[in-house]
C-alpha cells in the first residue's frame, strides 16, 4: 500500500470523454485528489461523485482537480456523469492497471463471500507529483469535504 512522502504512480488512462488523462498534465501546477471507487451509479459511490461536484468550485480554488477512477468503462462514465452532471473526470481503468498500481484491488467480504475488488480509497498528490495523502478503506459519507480539508492544509 502507499503512503504519504512517496512519487505517486503515474497513470494514463480515458476519461469519460475518452480522452486521455496522465499524471504529468498536472505536475508543476495542479495538485491532484485521485479517488478509487468501485462501481458507477451505485448509492455509495453517487454520495461521493456529487459530495466532491459540488465542492469542486472550491476544490479549484486550491489549484486542485478531483479525479475518480474505477475498472467501468468510458460509455458507464459517461452516463453517470450525465445522470448527475458530475463535475470531475472519471477514468475508465478496464484493465486495472491504475488499480494494481495504487493498491486499491483487494480482497473485499460481502454477505460472507470474498472476492476482489476495488476498496474506496483516496489519495492527495501534491504538484510535484509526490504523495501527501494515502487513505484506504474510506466512507463516502462527509469524505468529500474531510478531503478538501486537507486540500486547504496544503
Amino acid at each position: 500500500m502507499l503512503s504519504a512522502n512517496q512519487p505517486a504512480p503515474g497513470f494514463y488512462s480515458p476519461n469519460q470523454d475518452k480522452n486521455m488523462v496522465r499524471l504529468d498534465d498536472f505536475k508543476g501546477e495542479k495538485n491532484v485528489v485521485l479517488y478509487f471507487y468501485p462501481k458507477d451509479d451505485t448509492p455509495g459511490c453517487t454520495i461521493e461523485a456529487n459530495d466532491f461536484t459540488q465542492l469542486a468550485s472550491e476544490f479549484a480554488q486550491y489549484d486542485t482537480v478531483v479525479i475518480g477512477v474505477s475498472k467501468d468503462g468510458c460509455a458507464s462514465h459517461k452516463a453517470f456523469v450525465d445522470k448527475y452532471g458530475l463535475k470531475v473526470d472519471l477514468l475508465a481503468d478496464t484493465s486495472g492497471e491504475v488499480c494494481d498500481a495504487y493498491g486499491v484491488w483487494q480482497e473485499k467480504e460481502k454477505n460472507g463471500e470474498v472476492q476482489m475488488g476495488i476498496v474506496r480509497s483516496t489519495f492527495i498528490i501534491d504538484k510535484n507529483g509526490m504523495i501527501v495523502d494515502a487513505e484506504y478503506g474510506v466512507s463516502a459519507d462527509g469524505h468529500a469535504q474531510k478531503v478538501l480539508e486537507k486540500v486547504k492544509a496544503l
